[in-house]
């Protein structure tokens, strides 16, 4: 379970210093989060499926994709750890050593028990407020994919499948299928990175 710090409020700095390095916590409306152990079946597919951005994100020179232990500064208590989040390469330089001064362009959770409430609601409002470009949630357990996508009025719409796909946006030419998540085992991460470069599609 998420153990919920017990003091009025905390700063983004405070919230740096007080967790250790290597856990997942988030900082939300002052209130630190901290995150229990992944189960094996979520850390096999934060694996999986960061690899598979990260090298998409990095080959294509796109940018960069951080893993679950980078803090996001949306404001003085606000730091938000994405379980995955990718940034444009032209705003790279706003990283400030322990944390991302703003917010990512896109966010992706997967959702456990705990965090339900906090990734359907706090943290979509809070990526949503910001400007995270696309939420993506990924949920095991009822074997659902939502993605969001901020539209003109910074409002987040439901983007649909099509052809069993999503498609973003923002990573530019990235797109997957919602299957990957729930096959035992998962796909080969190489072989799925080459299914997506070699049937490239744009939205």
């Amino acid at each position: 379970m998420h153990m919920k710090w017990q003091r009025f409020q905390y700063t983004v700095d405070e919230f740096c210093d007080v967790i250790p390095d290597g856990q997942k916590a988030d900082l939300l409306d002052g209130v630190i989060y901290v995150a229990s152990p992944d189960s094996l079946e979520a850390n096999d597919l934060f694996f999986f499926f960061g690899t598979i951005m990260r090298m998409f994100a990095g080959r294509k020179k796109l940018g960069k994709v951080f893993g679950s232990r980078a803090a996001f500064r949306l404001d003085e208590r606000n730091a938000p750890e994405p379980d995955l989040a990718f940034v444009r390469a032209p705003r790279l330089g706003k990283v400030r050593g322990r944390y991302f001064v703003g917010n990512p362009d896109v966010a992706v959770e997967f959702v456990s028990p705990d965090s339900e409430y906090r990734d359907y609601v706090e943290k979509r409002e809070k990526y949503r407020v910001s400007g995270v470009g696309e939420y993506w949630i990924v949920d095991v357990s009822i074997k659902k994919v939502t993605v969001l996508r901020l539209d003109a009025r910074g409002r987040y719409r439901d983007v649909k499948q099509s052809d069993g796909i999503f498609r973003s946006e923002v990573l530019t030419g990235f797109w997957f299928h919602p299957e990957w998540f729930w096959a035992d085992p998962l796909p080969d991460e190489l072989d799925t990175y080459n299914t997506i470069i070699a049937a490239p599609i744009t939205p």
